[in-house]
């Protein structure tokens, strides 16, 4: 198993997983699959300093990727797109269904709060729906707190779901894992 940056081949196999997470109304609020190519322009927008990472098992062969498998992502973007909050990264991650369960979220999850000095990011927010008990305990575990709730902000089939905001600050000289 293994962590790296995302090439855009792997948006097909990011894209599955991301899928997969719609119908269970859990981790998003698309309620319709997506497209590679409706995401290959938010693909495109990531660069050096907001990436995203996959988590990978077997070993890469550079000329297909045939005994590569991605069995979750991670993904840093620029909070609220102004200036000012350039030290402020919003992380979403997803992991493969029949991969979940097994502390891989905990390691993706790990591996970017690790990352953020050398990226320059002090402090990590998650937007959470508040009937997602497991990763609210992901991310409460990894030492991030509750910095904002949004009651009943979103409709998922008719039932309206609240948001928790879950942030850290990162401590560049010690970070707590």
């Amino acid at each position: 198993m293994q962590i790296r940056l995302a090439v855009e081949s792997d948006l097909p196999a990011i894209i599955e997983i991301y899928n997969a997470a719609i119908p269970t109304r859990l981790a998003t609020a698309d309620l319709d699959p997506i497209t590679v190519e409706s995401r290959r322009a938010w693909f495109r927008s990531h660069d050096d300093r907001y990436p995203v990472w996959v988590m990978t098992i077997g070993d890469r062969d550079i000329q297909s990727d045939r005994n590569e498998q991605i069995i979750g992502w991670l993904s840093f973007q620029m909070f609220y797109g102004r200036p000012a909050y350039h030290k402020t990264a919003e992380v979403s991650i997803y992991v493969a269904p029949h991969d979940q369960g097994k502390g891989l979220g905990k390691k993706l999850l790990s591996h970017a709060i690790a990352n953020c000095p050398k990226l320059d990011i002090s402090k990590l927010v998650g937007f959470i729906f508040a009937h997602n008990i497991a990763s609210v305990h992901l991310f409460e575990k990894l030492g991030f707190e509750q910095w904002g709730f949004l009651p009943e902000i979103a409709e998922l089939d008719g039932i309206e779901q609240s948001l928790i905001i879950l942030g850290k600050t990162i401590n560049s000289r010690k970070i707590n894992l």
